[in-house]
């Protein structure tokens, strides 16, 4: 017996996890590895919102939630966007989910018909591919360029999106994995041209609070009923596990995608929505206290790369990654990456897991400690430096 066509499409050849489960095992056979490879924060979740958590449970908020979120938290997320971007938001435009990636399926699958051609941006996070080709449509990925530091052309976007009559248009800033935040005039030229090919776009925006340099820029901003934003907590609060999630759309689109979560997650247990209030509460200050140590260590790291001559270095304007350029060495990333973690025990992950534009290049997630982290970098530039020997 067969299984479906969509089932067996989800994914496409390698996406570089053979990285991770080969680490693994090295350190299940007792070999010292230092992962730089998942976007998982090296502190876990803070006490106070387990607390909360635990509290909620105790008092019996352990049964059906409402499928659309708990009222409080649904006002809660749309006056904290609204702080952000300046546009009205209410709770008629939040759907809670569990997680950013069920807000991703569900906007697409709210947006796209079977057949139908969704764009995205290439380097893209590895799931895009597959949650659009969940829904029944083409994905369609667009190239931008390692040097215009990973801003998208939206002259690249407009051509594409022509040629394929494409339906949507996914865009993440900050971005996982270059770390590229889209300038205003980069924004203002794609969301243009969603305008003048009449796409839908959707808004990854699971690490707004992680800005290193610039300024976070909504499409929401530019043109409300035309974008979906994806948000999350777990970057934001380090709650990866608590799977806490939204999709921010204009009304009528929320109204049926309460229908989706109807019958297919059935909403997001209680006590995790009032663990997110809690961490909520904590304010601004809490999620820079979160961001922090990753505006560290791309600091620490930018001192230790400038001193190769080998790597060039895309300085990130946000999130927890740096992309390097080790194309000097000859080396593809998947080729680069499995050497170094052969020969150092330093586990990255290969640009290549990412799409073809970011081939011959690697990211590192800055979430180790900081002599980890800086020992692992100092390792990395020695082994370019033998390869180009």
């Amino acid at each position: 017996m067969q299984l479906s066509q969509p089932v067996q499409n989800i994914t496409d050849g390698s996406d570089g996890w053979e990285l991770l489960y080969k680490a693994r095992d090295m350190k299940a056979a007792g070999r010292d590895v230092i992962e730089l490879n998942i976007g998982e924060h090296d502190i876990h979740t803070d006490p106070l919102i387990l607390e909360a958590m635990y509290q909620s449970a105790l008092a019996g908020n352990t049964g059906y939630a409402m499928v659309p979120g708990q009222v409080d938290l649904r006002k809660t997320v749309a006056d904290r966007i609204q702080a952000r971007t300046g546009v009205p938001t209410e709770p008629e435009n939040i759907l809670i989910t569990p997680g950013g990636q069920s807000a991703l399926f569900a906007a697409h699958f709210a947006t796209l018909n079977a057949n139908d051609t969704a764009l995205y941006i290439d380097p893209y996070y590895a799931t895009y591919p597959g949650t659009i080709r969940m829904t029944g449509a083409r994905d369609h990925a667009i190239a931008a360029r390692s040097e215009d530091g990973f801003q998208p052309d939206a002259r690249d976007i407009d051509r594409i999106a022509l040629e394929t009559s494409a339906k949507t248009l996914l865009i993440n800033s900050p971005n996982n994995p270059t770390g590229a935040v889209y300038s205003e005039q980069t924004m203002t030229n794609v969301v243009t041209t969603c305008q003048t090919r009449d796409l839908w776009i959707i808004s990854d925006e699971v690490y707004d609070t992680q800005i290193w340099s610039g300024t976070h820029m909504s499409p929401r901003q530019l043109d409300a009923e035309r974008t979906l934003v994806v948000g999350s907590m777990s970057k934001s609060h380090a709650m990866t596990g608590s799977r806490l999630g939204w999709v921010c759309a204009p009304a009528h689109v929320i109204s049926h995608l309460i229908d989706v979560a109807t019958h297919t997650t059935y909403g997001v247990p209680g006590f995790i929505q009032d663990a997110a209030l809690a961490a909520f509460s904590q304010g601004p200050e809490f999620e820079e206290q979160i961001a922090q140590p990753f505006r560290r260590r791309m600091n620490l790291a930018l001192g230790i790369l400038e001193r190769s001559t080998q790597i060039r270095v895309l300085p990130p304007h946000g999130g927890m990654y740096l992309m390097l350029d080790i194309r000097a060495t000859g080396k593809s990333g998947e080729e680069f990456a499995l050497g170094l973690l052969e020969t150092h025990g330093i586990a990255v992950m290969p640009g290549e897991s990412f799409g073809a534009a970011a081939a011959g290049h690697i990211r590192i997630a800055m979430t180790v400690n900081d002599q980890d982290f800086t020992k692992a970098l100092e390792q990395i530039c020695a082994y370019v430096d033998h390869l180009c020997a």
